[in-house]
C-alpha cells in the first residue's frame, strides 16, 4: 500500500497547525502577499512554494486545498526551522502514525457503518458506544493528528480502539489495601478475586483494580500488585479509548499507557485528578441548585480509587436514568457520518437542533462565568441528549480541567445557610485555581466559543447543511442576547475583541517541552490571535 495514500490532506492540516501557531516563526516565510508561503528545506534547493488561501477556522490563512502537499515537505521544513532542542523526531512518528490511522479508517468505516446500521434501533439509545464509534472516524476541530495514538499497532487499534467497535475483557490487578484511596460505592459488578484467577484469600488484604489489557505490561516491575491470570468483565471502548461502557448506564475510565493530541499528553490517570473531578461535579451540582432552568445533566463521578501510579486508578462514571431512553450523542459525533445516510445531525432538523444546541451550550457556560468557571469541557465531554418529546439537554462528564476562582465562586454561592468556608476548592492540582478573569476568559473562548460552537458552525457549512453565515449569526445572537450589563468584561473578550486567543496545542503538546513554552498546563498553552469570526463576516 501506497504511503501516502491520504497524505495531501493531512499535510494540509498539519502545516496549517504550524502556520497558526507560528511554530519557531514560520509566518516569516508568508510572502507579503498574503498568497504565498515560501516552505524551507532542509537540503539545498529543497524549498517548495504552497499557496494560501484567505479564512480558515480560527486563521487568516489556510493551506490551498487543491495542490498535493506531501508530509516530507512538512517535515523538511519543520526539520529547518526547529531549534535544536525541539522533539522534530517525536512529531513526525506522530504525524505518520496518523497517517497509518487514516489508512485503517478508509478501509474499515464502511464495515463498521454497515455493521452499526443492521444494529436494533435501541442500541442507539443511551451513553453507549453506539455514537462513540461514529464520532472517532472524525477529525479534531484543531488538532492536526487527534486520530494517532502513540506507541499503538495497528493489532492494537483493531483490538481495543473505538473506531473498530471492539469487545474485550478486562485484566485485573490486586493491590495492598494499605496503598489504595478510594471512595464512592463500586458497582455490583465488581469482581471478587476467585472471579479473575486470582487467590480468594486476597479478599481479606488487597482490593482489586481494573487493568487495560495494554497497560498490563507496566504493571509487571510493581512487587506489590499480582495480576490476574485470567480477564473478567467484558466492556467496549468509548471515544477517549481509556473510558469503557460496561452496561447501559455505567462507564469505567482506566489508565492507558498511550498518548493522544501530542505525545506529553498521556492517558494515564493521575491520583489527584479524580478527587478533583468529584470535587468540581459537586461544585457544578451547587450552581444548578440556583440555575435549576439551565438543561443540564452531570455524570456521577464520585466512585474512584488510585493506589498512588499513574497506572493504577479507576473512576466509575455513572449517567442519569433519563438518558437510558435517549440519544446520548457526542458533540464530536454529530457531524459524523450515519449508518443511515447522510450525517449524524441530520436525523433531526439541522437548524432547529443546532439553535437548541446552542441555547444550552451558551447559556450554561455564560452563567458558569458568572460563578467564575471555565470548564474544559470540549467535544468528547459534552453529550447533546435528545428524546422524541422533551427539550435538548446537555450531558457533561470529566470535569477535572476546569478553571475556578475561588474567592468569585464564593461570593456567587454564599448563602446565610452556606458560608463560604464551606465552599471547597481545595483541588490537589493547584493550576485549576485563578483570580484573574483573563484566564477564565481564555478557556471560555478556546472551548466554549471555538471547540463546541464555532467548530460545529464551520463543519456544518462544510459538509453543505447550513451556511456559514447562519451558523455564526446564531452563535453570535445568542451570545448577544445572554450578556447582559454585568458581563461586560465576558463581552469585551468575545463580541467585541478584535481578535481571539488560539490554543498552541501542536508547539506545547509535542514539539517544544514545558521548561521552555513556559506552560504550568499543556493544554491551556496560548499561541497567537486568530480572527474573531464573532464580528468579522467569513463569507463577504
Amino acid at each position: 500500500m501506497d504511503d501516502r495514500v491520504n497524505e495531501g490532506p493531512l499535510a494540509a492540516r498539519v502545516l496549517d497547525t504550524l502556520l497558526r501557531e507560528d511554530y519557531a516563526g514560520m509566518r516569516r516565510y508568508v510572502n507579503p502577499d498574503h498568497r504565498v508561503l515560501d516552505l524551507p528545506g532542509d537540503q539545498p534547493g529543497g524549498a517548495r512554494i504552497v499557496r494560501l488561501c484567505e479564512g480558515g477556522f480560527l486563521t487568516d490563512l489556510v493551506v490551498d486545498p487543491a495542490q498535493n502537499l506531501r508530509l516530507d515537505d512538512v517535515f523538511s521544513a519543520v526539520r529547518r526551522i526547529a531549534d535544536p532542542r525541539d522533539d522534530v523526531r517525536a512529531f513526525e512518528r506522530e504525524c505518520r502514525e496518523a497517517a497509518v490511522t487514516l489508512r485503517l479508517h478508509e478501509h474499515a468505516q464502511r464495515e463498521v457503518l454497515d455493521r452499526l446500521g443492521q444494529a436494533p434501533e435501541d442500541v442507539r439509545h443511551g451513553p453507549g458506544t453506539f455514537y462513540e464509534t461514529l464520532a472517532a472516524y472524525t477529525d479534531h476541530p484543531v488538532y492536526p493528528t487527534g486520530r494517532s495514538r502513540a506507541g499503538l499497532s495497528t493489532a492494537d487499534l483493531r483490538r481495543y480502539a473505538p473506531e473498530f467497535g471492539p469487545s474485550f475483557e478486562l485484566r485485573w490487578a490486586a493491590v495492598p489495601r494499605d496503598r489504595v484511596t478510594s471512595a464512592g460505592v463500586r458497582p455490583e459488578w465488581w469482581p471478587e478475586p476467585a472471579e479473575s484467577g486470582l487467590d480468594p484469600a486476597l479478599a481479606d488484604t488487597h482490593d482489586l483494580f481494573p487493568v487495560h489489557p495494554l497497560t498490563a505490561s507496566a504493571l509487571r516491575n510493581d512487587p506489590d500488585v499480582l495480576l490476574s491470570p485470567d480477564r473478567h468483565l467484558r466492556v467496549r471502548p468509548t471515544l477517549s479509548m481509556r473510558t469503557l461502557a460496561v452496561t447501559s448506564l455505567t462507564h469505567l475510565k482506566v489508565p492507558l499507557t498511550t498518548s493522544t493530541l501530542g505525545l506529553r499528553n498521556r492517558r494515564t490517570i493521575v491520583p489527584g485528578t479524580l478527587s478533583d473531578g468529584a470535587r468540581v461535579e459537586r461544585i457544578l451540582h451547587r450552581v444548578l441548585e440556583r440555575e435549576r432552568a439551565l438543561p443540564i445533566l452531570l455524570a456521577d463521578e464520585q466512585t474512584y480509587g488510585h493506589a498512588g501510579s499513574p497506572f493504577l486508578g479507576h473512576l466509575v462514571r455513572r449517567f442519569p436514568a433519563e438518558t437510558a431512553r435517549a440519544h446520548v450523542i457526542p458533540v464530536a459525533a454529530l457531524l459524523a457520518e450515519d449508518p443511515d445516510g447522510g450525517h449524524v445531525i441530520e436525523r433531526w432538523d439541522v437548524e432547529a437542533t443546532f439553535g437548541a444546541y446552542l441555547d444550552a451550550l451558551l447559556a450554561w457556560n455564560v452563567a458558569l462565568f458568572r460563578y467564575g468557571i471555565a470548564l474544559e469541557a470540549h467535544q468528547q465531554n459534552v453529550s447533546v441528549v435528545l428524546t422524541k418529546h422533551d427539550p435538548l439537554k446537555l450531558l457533561l462528564k470529566d470535569n477535572d480541567g476546569a478553571l475556578i476562582d475561588p474567592v468569585r465562586l464564593a461570593a456567587a454561592l454564599e448563602t446565610s445557610d452556606t458560608p463560604r468556608r464551606f465552599i471547597d476548592c481545595d483541588f490537589n492540582d493547584l493550576r485549576m485555581t485563578t483570580a484573574d478573569q483573563e484566564a477564565l476568559a481564555r478557556v471560555f473562548v478556546t472551548i466554549t466559543l471555538h471547540l463546541c460552537a464555532a467548530a460545529p458552525a464551520f463543519g456544518l457549512a462544510e459538509r453543505g447543511l447550513l451556511p456559514l453565515r447562519t451558523g455564526l449569526a446564531m452563535l453570535r445572537d445568542r451570545l448577544d442576547a445572554l450578556l447582559g450589563p454585568d458581563d461586560a468584561f465576558l463581552r469585551a473578550r468575545t463580541l467585541d475583541a478584535d481578535r481571539l486567543p488560539t490554543k498552541a496545542m501542536v508547539t506545547a503538546g509535542t514539539l517544544v517541552d514545558k521548561a521552555r513554552t513556559g506552560a504550568a498546563d499543556i493544554n491551556k498553552h496560548y499561541g497567537p490571535l486568530g480572527p474573531n469570526y464573532l464580528r468579522d463576516d467569513p463569507c463577504s
